[in-house]
């Protein structure tokens, strides 16, 4: 089971410690969420009972890339993972060329976990087109494979059209796609593009196990073994070697928390807040709880 932590809404200035402790405390994968601005948005937020999204203006989200470049450099073994890019809201090019830098510089450490957003403010911002954002992510995925394949790559296709050209510097190792997303397209993009998928909320054991349901007949359909998806679920279970075994059973390789989300008002207050202080003191006992049992 690869333990990967959830580190949505961290303050950017915590993000290189917070990198350090997840190292050396055996976290697999750090994660980090997108958004390139806040608004009074009109589009609903799809994971809210309400629509209303769980942050405001004073939330941060720094950029992806430059963070992942940073954090980086502060480690050896820890891997990184957007959860995840909105890649469509980008044009193909820049999306490349980012990804390909961050995967040099860390050393192949960089898995690339991409979905197709939700949020048409953002794909207005950027001039790119919010109602087709799901065809241009099913056709940026080979696009981008190709290109950090190395040489002179071409592609023809309805939403990119381009070459022979090549890019520079490209990963040792291909790039891993995590597909994230739990409607009926895109668990039909992990199970036809993805090397991966990743679920985008914290799953009951019944929720989860129709998501499962649903992978394993789409692999299927598409001709791919089981095996062929590494499953990373946020679980809604408190943290226990013996349960995430038995999800390990299921098909699950992997799962994402963030240890400090269940602290109590008692520790928040020994540790003088939400700050890095309390997140590595849950972080070190998740793992002496947790990690050294599996």
């Amino acid at each position: 089971m690869q333990f990967w932590l959830g580190a949505s809404f961290v303050p950017t200035d915590q993000f290189l410690e917070l990198a350090r402790v997840a190292e050396r405390c055996g976290i697999h994968t750090l994660t980090l969420s997108d958004h390139i601005f806040y608004a009074d948005f009109d589009s609903p937020y799809p994971y809210s009972d309400t629509g209303a999204p769980r942050w405001d203006a004073g939330t941060h989200w720094p950029d992806v890339w430059v963070t992942i470049g940073a954090m980086a450099a502060v480690t050896s073994a820890l891997r990184f993972a957007p959860n995840v890019y909105v890649a469509p809201a980008r044009d193909l090019f820049t999306v490349a060329k980012q990804v390909s830098t961050a995967a040099v510089l860390s050393g192949d450490r960089v898995s690339f976990g991409v979905g197709v957003g939700w949020c048409k403010e953002e794909f207005v911002q950027t001039g790119q087109d919010f109602h087709t954002r799901g065809r241009r992510l099913d056709e940026m995925i080979p696009a981008l494979r190709a290109l950090w394949a190395g040489g002179t790559v071409e592609h023809h296709g309805r939403h990119f059209d381009f070459g022979p050209l090549s890019i520079c510097p490209v990963p040792a190792a291909p790039v891993p796609f995590f597909v994230g997303g739990d409607s009926e397209a895109a668990l039909r993009r992990a199970a036809r593009l993805g090397d991966g998928w990743i679920g985008n909320r914290i799953y009951t054991e019944e929720r989860l196990d129709a998501v499962l349901a649903d992978l394993r007949r789409y692999l299927e359909e598409y001709g791919r073994p089981r095996d062929a998806l590494e499953i990373i679920a946020p679980l809604a279970v408190m943290p226990d070697a013996g349960t995430y075994r038995r999800f390990a059973d299921k098909g699950v390789t992997g799962t994402m928390a963030a240890p400090w989300w269940l602290a109590t008002p008692e520790e928040k207050e020994r540790y003088g807040g939400d700050g890095i202080a309390l997140k590595t003191a849950t972080l070190e006992r998740f793992a002496e709880e947790v990690i050294a049992k599996m």
